[in-house]
């Protein structure tokens, strides 16, 4: 069996001496797996990182077989992440959480392009964060459960939407939602209009406190793992960020 396609880096861990195992998000075949000889090469490793864009060739005997990967550089993002601890954390924090949540072998494309384009922003600090939250929106709606914020859930109203309901993944207005207030989620305003394209590092930070509650609860729970330790660590770094910003 054989096939070509377009894949981004998710992860590469060490095989023997001079192999590796490459982890991918592919544009047609989903996460996938594969053997790449020669791996732990000063040549592969360059561009056998996180976040960089390939070119694979996969192939094995039988389609339930780990397979080879044959490999060729196409978007090397390597040099502008050094310089960018953050985009660094953020690059690693979606690849760790592509590799828990998304089954093997099954395609999603729009997550695949999603995540291309988020690449292509992680050198403009003030768009990529927002991006990312909207890439783990569509992760969740991809694999079954989407939210839902175009109304009320309690009026059907479509005005003053600020909360999203745990239990329905629904938004909630203000009014409804007073009561509740302690217990509903925060739903910023970026995520109601894409006319908003500069949010707060608070609002990004309750963009993401939003989706890991139903990340949590509906695509890793469910298998028992655990939220992405790579995730937590970029979360720490921008609420740190916010935390400096207003000293």
């Amino acid at each position: 069996m054989e096939w070509h396609d377009s894949a981004i880096v998710l992860g590469v861990r060490r095989h023997g001496e001079s192999a590796a195992i490459l982890e991918v998000l592919s544009e047609n075949h989903g996460r996938h797996l594969g053997l790449v000889r020669g791996g732990r090469s000063k040549t592969l490793r360059s561009f056998l990182q996180t976040g960089n864009s390939l070119r694979v060739r996969w192939r094995a005997r039988l389609s339930e077989h780990l397979g080879t990967f044959t490999v060729d550089p196409d978007t090397s993002r390597a040099a502008a992440l050094i310089e960018n601890p953050m985009a660094l954390a953020g690059v690693r924090a979606v690849a760790a959480l592509a590799s828990a949540a998304l089954p093997e072998r099954e395609p999603h494309a729009p997550l695949y392009h999603g995540l291309a384009y988020w690449l292509d922003t992680i050198e403009d600090d003030e768009i990529w964060p927002a991006l990312l939250v909207r890439w783990e929106l569509a992760l969740i709606n991809e694999l079954g459960f989407g939210l839902d914020f175009s109304s009320c859930a309690a009026t059907g109203s479509t005005d003053d939407l600020i909360y999203v309901s745990p239990r329905s993944g629904r938004a909630v207005s203000r009014e409804a939602g007073a009561v509740y207030k302690d217990k509903m989620l925060p739903l910023p305003d970026f995520l109601l209009s894409s006319q908003n394209a500069h949010p707060t590092l608070d609002d990004i930070l309750n963009g993401f406190r939003l989706t890991e509650y139903f990340i949590e609860r509906h695509l890793l729970a469910p298998h028992q793992v655990p939220l992405p330790e790579a995730r937590q660590h970029f979360l720490g770094l921008l609420r740190r960020r916010s935390e400096a910003a207003k000293q």
